[in-house]
């Protein structure tokens, strides 16, 4: 379990690896910026959360200690903001990001309902568990490439190898060590291999029920289209898919494919402005010495992460 000592250990080596105070963590020229800036990367939004949720400790944790049903638009705006500040906020956000988010971790504690794969009935779950944060860790790395690589040219091996550094730094942020994530990308591809096939990805029926709820739930104004559950359903290992009960029939693929057709035509000509995301665009304009992001960053942001600006907590 990563406690609150160790976490803080965590954070000492990013502030000694972190680009500088102003431009944060990662900085300009960092993959890490390069990727997580572009909209696109909300095409694997769906994966990945249902790629965390078939971890039963995190499906249990979600079920039992989360406002996902009753405010997925909230659910959405509290995990981009935290990802975001950590990713493009100033060095300070970033840390009490991380802080805010094992302390929001820390309350997260409870007892599997029912026996699950490898997880007895009774079973205690942490949120703040080393092998779950590092689960939630590699769905957000490995998607955010995946989706960036559906429609953009994609990486080279040597950019992949600096983004698994800097996704090891990305790591340390929920206290994850050294010791805790894979050396190389070879290494993180392995890993995350062997967790599509292992046992400890089991769908449960807590698990089922939040993805139902999402994806073909009782709001119909915040269903996904049919072609972008097609994509998800797509994107996930097969037995993944089938346990959550998601069928993709040719008509779904055909409506993910032609999807895909557009959005990669239409996507790379879009102007910088709508192209990339609000916090990216807020953190270009801290750079340049601007105090306040302009009107359409700020509208960007509500989209994203809930409220105008990063460091305007609690605001909306």
């Amino acid at each position: 379990m990563v406690t609150e000592k160790d976490l803080e250990s965590a954070l000492d080596l990013v502030r000694a690896d972190a680009a500088e105070p102003v431009a944060g963590v990662f900085g300009p020229s960092s993959v890490t910026w390069q990727i997580d800036r572009e909209a696109v990367i909300f095409l694997g939004a769906g994966r990945a959360l249902l790629l965390q949720l078939a971890h039963p400790w995190v499906a249990a944790a979600i079920a039992e200690h989360s406002q996902t049903f009753a405010d997925p638009i909230g659910r959405f705006h509290r995990t981009f903001g935290i990802v975001f500040a950590m990713v493009y906020g100033s060095l300070d956000r970033a840390l009490l990001s991380s802080q805010q988010l094992h302390r929001r971790h820390s309350m997260i504690v409870g007892h599997m309902p029912e026996a699950v794969g490898p997880f007895a009935s009774g079973s205690r779950y942490r949120a703040n568990d080393i092998p779950s944060l590092r689960w939630v860790h590699a769905t957000l790395v490995e998607t955010a490439l995946m989706a960036h690589d559906l429609v953009l040219p994609p990486l080279s091996a040597e950019e992949r190898e600096r983004y698994w550094t800097e996704s090891r730094l990305f790591g340390a942020l929920f206290g994850l060590t050294a010791d805790d994530l894979p050396a190389d990308w070879s290494g993180f591809a392995a890993y995350t291999a062997a967790m599509a096939q292992s046992e400890t990805l089991t769908v449960s029926a807590a698990a089922r029920e939040v993805a139902t709820q999402i994806f073909t739930g009782a709001r119909p104004w915040l269903r996904p289209p049919r072609w972008y559950r097609a994509l998800t359903a797509s994107l996930l290992p097969e037995r993944l898919r089938a346990g959550f009960g998601l069928e993709l029939d040719e008509r779904d693929t055909r409506a993910a494919d032609n999807a895909l057709r557009w959005i990669r035509r239409v996507y790379p000509k879009l102007p910088d402005r709508l192209r990339y995301v609000g916090p990216y665009q807020e953190a270009q304009a801290r750079l340049r010495g601007e105090p306040q992001p302009d009107w359409m960053i700020r509208c960007l942001n509500r989209a994203w992460i809930g409220r105008p600006q990063m460091d305007q907590r609690g605001r909306g």
